[in-house]
């Protein structure tokens, strides 16, 4: 079930209009096409994935290979309310295993963030073949050496 991105951005934000090119970018990932967003910093990016995160069933998988952004994302997101939770080195095993159960049963988190890292151990891409996923965003790229000068 899809919400009204502008209900969402009114509730969860208090903004009544959607920035230059945010909501072109968030209907593009409504439509489920791929996306390619380039925003300044300080440009409204982030709301251009969690709105659509929100609107959509499931919970949306953000990429980001910024541990300090990850957790002030996922602070910022749990003030307003949205269950959001990031999986990243600084978290025991425990705190890692419980929030992938509450992402595979509970299915209460919306926005999951994870380094690329994450991605390529066995045991989370089996966990997340379990996982009920909306959307899979990378937030920082340019900050992934991989896809930089190398």
């Amino acid at each position: 079930m899809r919400s009204d991105i502008h209900d969402i951005l009114q509730k969860y934000w208090g903004y009544t209009r959607f920035r230059p090119l945010q909501e072109e970018i968030i209907r593009s990932v409504l439509s489920g096409k791929d996306t390619l967003a380039l925003m300044p910093t300080g440009g409204g990016k982030s709301i251009t994935f969690q709105v659509p995160a929100l609107a959509l069933e499931g919970m949306a998988i953000i990429i980001s290979p910024l541990i300090a952004l990850m957790v002030d994302q996922v602070e910022n997101l749990q003030q307003r309310n949205i269950e959001a939770a990031a999986i990243h080195s600084g978290l025991t095993q425990r705190e890692i295993e419980l929030i992938l159960h509450r992402c595979i049963y509970k299915k209460d988190i919306k926005l999951l963030y994870v380094s690329p890292e994450r991605l390529q151990t066995q045991s989370f891409r089996e966990k997340l073949a379990k996982m009920s996923i909306s959307f899979v965003a990378v937030d920082e790229a340019h900050c992934i050496s991989q896809w930089g000068y190398d």
